[in-house]
């Protein structure tokens, strides 16, 4: 996905004035952006030390919107099944795509009144977001623990034969059942030495019935085996089965716990069907609540930084550009040549130096406009 900056630069006699000098300086030699307006809704200003504490809090909630975004993008995708296809088309904001509603923006003044205060703003929009976040711990951990269950159940059916449920690879006639002296076992046998197994069996123990062994299921590794023997042997041959490499199951055969089995599978599923559908809408439509609350953000942080930055009257234009391919570092040069009026030091080296003030920060990107990063690559393909 694309890479956007949102960035704001003072107004000159017009701001269709500073529009036409922008797209001028990006497009005189060659297209090196697309560049769209980026409409902010005349906010209360409030006083300087308002603003200056504003500056902070908005940084924090800045990184706190786009992190509680990209969870719900990145669990929507393990919802989804990783289809990364399928995952983009869930990922909308009032019905169109995430490069839509940010190239188009548009203020929600129902949500956020903008005759309320900057702080009052931003509080609104850090409750909605972690009222989204603490839901989406709850859903994600209920539907977790239904697929987690699941799927222990489904390893449990498959995989190797000395852990996998026996269940469904015996039947009823391979047992001698309801008998006072005599027991099946079943014993997994690897393959590779399943001649000692048919040569030894018999003699493990006194007491074991002859020719009683049977072949019952194999699978590329290993053999399950069934032999019949007395009760009071058991033990016995338990042990003398360890002795060469057989093991002896635990497994008492009862149609019952079968059935049992069979149902809790059944309804796990149909459980994981019933969640499936309504969670995955409660994510499409979070996330599209929380990125919309996050560009709000994003739109709040440019208004407080641009009133800092460059004083009062408000008076700024706020733009979206959106690099070319292979031309972001010609577009910095370009743009910080046009700007380099607004801030000395921004004529140096643009944009990677050391800003006086921040201690202990270095290679902090600075510009003589404001400007603020936006990525739209909300899920980690590695996950």
């Amino acid at each position: 996905m694309a890479e956007y900056w949102l960035i704001s630069v003072p107004g000159e006699k017009t701001l269709q004035q500073s529009w036409e000098t922008l797209n001028n300086a990006t497009m005189r030699n060659q297209v090196l952006s697309t560049n769209y307006k980026f409409a902010i809704p005349d906010l209360k200003v409030g006083t300087l030390d308002v603003l200056v504490g504003l500056s902070d809090d908005m940084g924090k909630l800045d990184i706190y919107c786009e992190s509680v975004t990209r969870k719900i993008a990145q669990y929507l995708g393990e919802t989804l099944e990783d289809r990364s296809d399928k995952l983009q088309g869930n990922l909308q904001v009032n019905g169109v795509d995430m490069v839509t509603y940010l190239t188009r923006f548009q203020w929600d003044l129902a949500k956020y009144p903008i005759k309320q205060s900057l702080k009052n703003i931003a509080e609104i929009i850090g409750k909605q977001v972690s009222q989204i976040e603490t839901d989406l711990k709850t859903k994600a951990t209920a539907y977790n623990n239904l697929k987690g269950n699941l799927q222990n159940l489904e390893r449990k059916s498959t995989g190797s034969l000395f852990t996998r449920n026996l269940t469904e690879l015996v039947k009823r006639e391979d047992f001698v059942l309801d008998s006072e002296y005599l027991q099946t076992l079943l014993v997994v046998v690897p393959k590779n030495i399943i001649h000692d197994w048919q040569a030894k069996y018999e003699s493990l123990t006194d007491m074991v019935v002859p020719r009683s062994s049977r072949t019952l299921f194999e699978d590329d590794e290993n053999c399950l085996c069934s032999v019949t023997l007395f009760r009071k042997v058991a033990e016995d041959f338990r042990n003398r089965c360890r002795e060469n490499r057989f093991m002896v199951r635990d497994f008492t055969y009862n149609e019952k716990d079968i059935a049992d089995g069979k149902m809790e599978i059944s309804k796990l599923e149909d459980d994981k069907k019933k969640q499936y559908g309504p969670l995955v809408k409660w994510l499409k439509v979070n996330f599209g609540e929380a990125f919309s609350a996050w560009i709000h953000v994003k739109a709040l942080r440019i208004f407080v930084e641009s009133v800092l930055r460059y004083g009062l009257p408000v008076n700024f234009l706020a733009v979206l550009i959106q690099p070319h391919k292979k031309t972001t570092r010609k577009l910095r040069e370009v743009m910080n040549q046009l700007y380099a009026h607004l801030d000395s030091p921004a004529s140096q080296d643009a944009g990677q130096m050391e800003i006086p003030g921040l201690v202990g920060i270095s290679n902090v990107d600075y510009y003589p406009y404001v400007y603020y990063k936006i990525g739209l690559d909300l899920v980690d393909p590695l996950k």
